[in-house]
């Protein structure tokens, strides 16, 4: 277009952005959609429907409007040269239009055409893969997931993004944890660390400060899966040098002289992602470390971690609302809740019960896939009140629910105690597939601990000293070798019931004692 013909497009496009920035959103849709008057050119019918759909999704709950808007773009620009940009946001976006309205499948029917499209454009045609892959992900449909991943893996290192690639085989190693496939992650884990130890030698061509930033961001990934590997599977010991090893570079990706994340587009385009932004890291890291020591059995030091993490969330959330911080709250809420109970802090317990209630019924999506873990902290709140029947109700309704193996076998143990505190044995002994040490289906070296001390538990009331003091012994075993701490104590103290039952005073008061310290 000419300079004179094309002033009426400015000066629209000026006046919408005013009101944009006033957040008078009708009277910047009314700007935008005003361009139409002028039967502009295609490139311009795209991209303005492009710019409405973005702001009608991002600012109004009007969702069906600026999917309209958003499939206009994207079946306008399709056949146009040159306009990647709007081509591909408009799918990206529409895309997610979609799965927020629960159609996944127009989603990633959309998806898979938008990358058919995009083979000659790297940047999108990686950032569309991830997305792709997300997609399958929240569906649990983790098989394509993991196929379109190592699709993009392949894709990244035909065109040399080795950044990219290696931020693919990650993802692929985060979904294989997700999954409990730990046979499958750990070789990768394996196979990548040696690479990303050497990035910034094998990758100087980039320059240092660019091979330095991507080096730091890709071992910031690698760590936090190595340290949920380990706290997934109970070995809280085992986990302390990686742990360290993170909070180390959680320290060097956010002191003052660090470059921030946009420097990263330094790089070549198809380098240009990251796996989450370092304020975002940041919160991740206190939520890992709040883990660690609440199965270490350090209580002071998760509510003093739990405090910084929800600092921290609520100054983020004031300059954006994402997703995944509300998820690092309400696990964070979940943790501070067992953390209560654990010290006898009751009335913070039910006030922080309220504060996750709260949390997850503003937010569906949240609710559903938390569910469970609310009946079961209900469930251990009434146990700490003595109201087992309301334990009871609690539990099984965390059982009906759960999808997770570990929450499962949790909850069962906690029910277990529950029986045996009403001193209902027949339905304990029902239980015992469920929570036997040798049939676990947990991976969990804690789980499979705790297993034991509940064996241990039920046969000395039932005055089976013998076999409680054998059980007893290889909770014992295993919680010392991984520093369950709370987990020894319980079980130096009820060992320290035996003696006394026996009436060996002096080796009870040898239990009770280091129990204590």
């Amino acid at each position: 277009m000419s300079d004179t013909g094309d002033s009426w497009y400015v000066a629209l496009l000026g006046l919408a952005e005013s009101f944009r920035q006033a957040n008078n959103i009708k009277e910047c849709v009314r700007c935008l959609t005003a361009v139409f008057s002028f039967s502009p050119p295609p490139v311009i019918v795209a991209r303005t429907h492009l710019q409405l759909g973005n702001i009608l999704h991002i600012k109004t709950n009007n969702q069906d409007l600026a999917k309209q808007h958003l499939s206009q773009a994207w079946y306008i620009s399709q056949p146009l040269q040159g306009i990647d940009e709007v081509k591909f946001e408009a799918a990206s976006l529409l895309a997610k239009v979609h799965d927020g309205a629960g159609d996944q499948t127009g989603g990633r029917d959309i998806l898979v055409t938008a990358i058919e499209l995009s083979q000659s454009n790297e940047y999108w045609h990686c950032r569309l893969t991830f997305q792709l892959a997300s997609l399958h992900t929240a569906v649990l449909d983790y098989n394509s997931a993991h196929t379109v991943l190592q699709t993009g893996a392949d894709y990244a290192f035909l065109h040399q993004a080795y950044y990219t690639r290696s931020l693919f085989v990650l993802s692929k190693t985060m979904l294989f944890l997700c999954e409990r496939r730990f046979q499958e992650a750990n070789p990768l884990l394996q196979q990548i660390s040696p690479d990303i130890e050497n990035w910034v030698v094998s990758y100087q061509h980039l320059g240092q400060a660019v091979a330095g930033q991507q080096k730091e961001y890709l071992q910031m990934f690698y760590l936090v899966l190595q340290v949920c590997y380990y706290l997934m599977v109970g070995q809280v010991k085992s986990v302390k040098a990686v742990l360290k090893q993170l909070q180390q570079s959680i320290q060097t990706i956010t002191a003052p002289d660090w470059p921030v994340d946009a420097d990263l587009s330094r790089s070549r385009e198809a380098d240009q992602f990251i796996w989450m932004p370092r304020e975002h890291l940041c919160v991740l890291v206190y939520l890992v470390t709040v883990m660690h020591s609440m199965q270490a059995g350090f209580m002071e030091k998760a509510e003093r971690y739990t405090d910084k993490a929800i600092v921290q969330i609520s100054k983020l959330k004031t300059h954006t609302d994402s997703p995944i911080l509300s998820t690092f709250h309400v696990m964070l809420v979940e943790h501070m809740i067992q953390c209560r109970l654990v010290m006898g802090n009751k009335t913070k317990a039910v006030s922080e019960l309220g504060i996750l209630t709260k949390l997850l019924s503003s937010n569906s999506l949240l609710l559903s896939r938390h569910r469970a873990q609310l009946h079961t902290l209900l469930g251990l709140y009434a146990m700490s009140m003595n109201c087992m029947e309301a334990a009871e109700s609690q539990l099984n309704a965390a059982l009906r629910t759960s999808k997770e193996r570990e929450l499962w076998t949790f909850a069962n143990l906690n029910l277990a105690i529950v029986y045996l505190r009403q001193s209902r044995n027949s339905d304990f002994m029902a239980l015992l597939d469920r929570i036997s040490p040798d049939q676990l289906p947990s991976s969990s070296h804690c789980m499979k601990a705790a297993a034991y001390y509940i064996h241990g538990l039920q046969a000395f009331f039932s005055s089976q000293y013998g076999e409680s003091k054998r059980y007893l012994r290889e909770t014992l075993k295993m919680a010392n070798a991984e520093d369950l701490n709370r987990l020894t104590s319980c079980s130096l103290v009820l060992l320290g019931h035996i003696f006394l039952s026996l009436g060996n005073a002096k080796e009870s008061m040898n239990m009770v004692t280091p129990a204590m310290q």
